[in-house]
């Protein structure tokens, strides 16, 4: 397809910002020996999962599902059997398993990772005898106990009371027999400063099981292809522990794969005329395509615009021009606003917009609230140029009622 055929609201991914993100950290596991995992929970478009595992050791679970998908599809194109598929970690954490469950997660997964010691031993006799054979490995994540953000409190796993990890209180004298590995995980959209700084903490609380440990895994979060990251310093850091302790290393960022690598269009239906600016209606929600809007919350980057506080902050003095524009959506929850913008002029009905850095924490929790259709989903093919003919667009999946309707009973 052209870019001209293509219908709103739709997620367009971008191959080729995908593959740069990619090169970076490859680079990083090529330098430092250590292996990097795609976090399903933020990007599962396994259309380009062959890509992903071209350049990534494997892929980390937050349920069976997730774990299903990876088993299915995360294998690079020239895979043809089952064991060369399998040579591709599949890992997978849960704050608790179900019981009819573990077989399953051990018949497909490399790597289980347990939240606390009675969900180790409630599911022994299923994994003990897939970790003896060699098939599996298996760790228990911990809880530092040192939060590295502010703001973010639904995404930090080291706040007080979280129910993620376990506690150096809680944790045994002993490592339980067929645990070889550990596991935290407290950034968020976060530098190599944090990351050091939490598992100086760890030594701290954990230090005597670090040499007793064959592999850790230093989470999420961790915004290496971002520009500013200090990629050098993260190399060195895990060089040194690497070095000192000599176990695997494992980080499993999402967002770093796909940042900046995907967009959602969307079609202006209506503008509404209110007290204070002018409200555009889109075919696109906040409630329903970009859920981390109101979650996190924050304004997401919009071409030709400029969230409205980011620039009265930084132009106070140069605004004149400016027009404070509302963006919202077709749905009847009131607080469906996906933010205010300045903008040179209000744009017109039929006009599309193109929203920034869409590929992440969209797909995979996006909704049908109000019966809304869900995107389209797009892959622009390496080569040409965005938005324009000469690029090629392959239309990946579209939805319809049906999607809606079998969600329902």
């Amino acid at each position: 397809m052209k870019f001209s055929e293509l219908n709103t609201p739709a997620y367009i991914v971008d191959e080729a910002a995908i593959r740069r993100n990619l090169e970076i950290l490859k680079q990083v596991q090529e330098e430092t020996g250590s292996k990097i995992l795609l976090a399903e929970k933020a990007f599962s478009m396994y259309r380009i999962y062959p890509l992903v595992a071209e350049y990534l050791a494997g892929t980390t679970a937050s349920g069976i599902y997730e774990a299903r998908l990876s088993a299915e599809e995360f294998h690079t194109e020239k895979a043809v059997s089952e064991d060369e598929r399998r040579t591709l970690e599949n890992h997978v954490f849960e704050p608790a398993y179900k019981t009819d469950e573990m077989h399953r997660l051990c018949e497909i997964c490399t790597h289980i990772y347990f939240n606390s010691i009675a969900q180790l031993e409630l599911h022994r006799p299923v994994w003990e005898p897939y970790q003896k054979a060699g098939r599996l490995k298996v760790a228990l994540r911990i809880n530092p106990e040192l939060s590295t953000q502010e703001g973010h409190a639904i995404y930090d796993p080291c706040a007080p009371g979280s129910r993620l990890g376990i506690r150096k209180a809680d944790f045994p004298e002993k490592l339980p027999e067929g645990v070889s590995g550990l596991h935290f995980h407290t950034l968020c959209e976060q530098g190599v400063g944090p990351l050091i700084e939490t598992f100086r903490a760890v030594e701290e609380r954990f230090g005597e099981y670090l040499t007793e440990i064959s592999w850790i895994n230093l989470g999420g979060g961790h915004h290496i292809t971002v520009d500013g990251y200090d990629v050098d310093r993260l190399k060195d850091f895990l060089r040194e522990i690497r070095d000192r302790y000599g176990f695997e290393i494992y980080l499993e960022p999402g967002e770093a794969v796909a940042i900046r690598a995907g967009t959602l269009i969307t079609t202006v239906l209506d503008v509404v005329s209110t007290e204070d600016m002018p409200t555009l209606i889109l075919d696109a929600s906040a409630a329903c395509h970009m859920p981390d809007v109101l979650e996190m919350p924050y304004t997401p980057p919009l071409e030709g615009a400029v969230p409205y506080q980011e620039l009265k902050d930084s132009e106070p003095d140069g605004m004149e021009g400016w027009i404070r524009v509302r963006l919202a959506a077709r749905t009847c929850l009131a607080g469906d606003v996906i933010g205010i913008y300045g903008m040179r002029g209000v744009p017109k009905v039929g006009d599309i917009l193109t929203f920034g850095d869409m590929a992440i924490y969209s797909m995979v929790k996006n909704n049908t609230f109000n019966g809304m259709a869900l995107p389209d989903i797009v892959l622009k093919r390496e080569g040409g140029t965005e938005k324009t003919d000469e690029a090629e667009y392959e239309l990946v999946r579209r939805f319809g009622y049906s999607d809606f309707k079998n969600r329902l009973s």
